[in-house]
């Protein structure tokens, strides 16, 4: 009886707070969009106030120059660096309701894959208008780049941004075009279990573009794979770009190093590459890619991470 009655009174406090923090949005002129994932969403002609509801988003905010708006974002929202001195709401799975509305945003910007729609459907009941984009790839981010800035006043910057993307993608393409050579990669995102990406991630897109074959493409988005089945896909190039924040990425390596019946390892081809790179579908996957192709394809680009 006791717990009923704490979600109630959680629930209660809520809706005072939606009533007193959202009502200014209220009187805010607004205008009909369509959203990313085909929504129909009221939001404001000129929102002052967004909340970031993933990583990715806070990074697009910051690439169009209007982090001034940003009144909170998800807990691992840790580039640019000012990015960490925001409030944060939450990480993008497990968002904290209350504390959004506590902010009084006026507007949302959300992201399909990640945030649950059971807290997106929440903070709309409340009041709040939620954008979601749906970035999957290099492409969609970069609409999901010219959505959110034709939202928050940043348009021509979002086309500068989406531009400069598309020119350093062309150079990496040129680059790659120029040898048949496809290397095997095996790029490890989970350390324990090992675990990679399979064909229908933005990263095994950016392995092709890259000009490498994704040793472990598949129908599963994030396949498992034991040891030995790494060492019998006899990958050429190894790259540890683990989601595990708390990973030992030089222990992962050495461990790997100890096999040199792996042609990665006898080529010294095993690398960490900064995780953040790989699993933000933000401008920086442009970076990734680059970093990628450098990896896979050394004789064709002039730096290595």
């Amino acid at each position: 009886m006791n717990r009923v009655l704490r979600h109630i009174a959680g629930i209660a406090a809520v809706l005072v707070i939606a009533l007193a923090g959202a009502a200014p949005a209220e009187k805010t002129p607004m205008r009909t969009v369509v959203d990313l994932t085909g929504r129909i969403v009221n939001v404001p002609h000129d929102p002052r106030r967004v909340v970031a509801l993933a990583p990715s988003v806070t990074e697009i905010v910051f690439a169009l120059g209007r982090e001034d708006r940003l009144a909170g974002v998800t807990r691992f929202s840790n580039y640019p660096p000012a990015a960490q001195q925001l409030s944060k709401i939450g990480s993008y799975i497990h968002l904290d309701v209350e504390r959004i509305v506590a902010l009084r945003p006026d507007l949302c910007i959300a992201v399909k894959d990640g945030n649950p729609i059971a807290a997106v459907e929440q903070l709309e009941a409340l009041g709040l208008p939620v954008f979601a984009v749906n970035p999957l790839d290099l492409e969609t981010v970069m609409q999901s780049v010219e959505a959110i800035g034709g939202l928050i006043d940043a348009a021509a910057v979002a086309r500068d941004v989406v531009a400069d993307m598309r020119q350093r993608i062309v150079r990496v393409e040129a680059k790659v075009a120029q040898t048949p050579l496809r290397p095997g990669v095996f790029l490890q995102i989970g350390i324990s279990p090992i675990v990679s990406v399979g064909s229908s991630t933005f990263i095994h897109t950016l392995i092709e573009m890259a000009g490498g074959t994704n040793l472990a493409a598949g129908p599963t988005p994030y396949p498992r794979f034991s040891r030995e089945q790494v060492i019998a896909l006899a990958p050429e190039v190894i790259v540890i770009s683990s989601m595990a924040r708390d990973a030992v990425f030089e222990q992962v390596k050495a461990e790997w190093m100890q096999w040199p019946v792996i042609p990665a390892v006898r080529r010294n081809a095993v690398f960490i590459a900064p995780p953040d790179l790989f699993d933000r579908p933000s401008p920086r996957l442009v970076d990734a890619l680059e970093v990628l192709a450098g990896l896979i394809h050394p004789n064709l680009f002039e730096a290595r991470p």
